[in-house]
């Protein structure tokens, strides 16, 4: 029985060691290096600064309007007829829920469209990896940053930037 549980541990022992074996072409890649590196980034970002371009000097005028408005009353509230100034103070508050609703959307949308952009140039990242990795042969490429050490690990950081521009 002891022979049979020893021959038992011994092919465990193999199979775990010829399963490490299996995978030891080992890259790393630096995805956010390459992300920063890459011109479309710049492009994109342009491209998105200008289709919000409209809207965000739209918020700013409002927003300006508001704080003006909001000094007046300020400044001149004690003034008033309590009729105009429960007026202003309304048409205040309507103007200032207006904006809000206006800025959380624009937000929102900016938000979303960066992500989309953001998106696909990390789905290119993505395929170049696997290219150069299917072309050097590599079992398993990791992304540097979420390695702590790696000895035997070729980076292929060079490689794939090259391969998305």
């Amino acid at each position: 029985m002891k022979k049979l549980l020893c021959a038992a541990g011994l092919g465990l022992a193999l199979a775990v060691s010829a399963g490490a074996q299996a995978a030891d072409k080992i890259a790393v890649v630096n995805v956010s290096s390459i992300f920063q590196q890459l011109p479309a980034r710049a492009t994109v970002a342009k491209q998105l600064e200008n289709e919000f371009k409209g809207r965000a000097t739209e918020l700013q005028g409002q927003e300006r309007d508001l704080q003006t408005k909001m000094q007046r009353l300020q400044r001149d509230g004690s003034t008033m007829k309590a009729s105009e100034r429960s007026s202003m103070e309304k048409d205040i508050m309507a103007q200032r829920e207006a904006f809000a609703s206006k800025a959380q959307a624009f937000e929102q949308d900016n938000r979303r469209r960066q992500n989309e952009e953001r998106n696909k140039i990390l789905s290119r990242i993505q395929d170049a990896v696997k290219k150069v990795a299917d072309s050097e042969g590599y079992d398993v490429v990791i992304d540097a940053n979420a390695v702590a050490y790696a000895t035997n690990a070729k980076d292929i950081t060079a490689d794939v930037l090259k391969q998305v521009k």
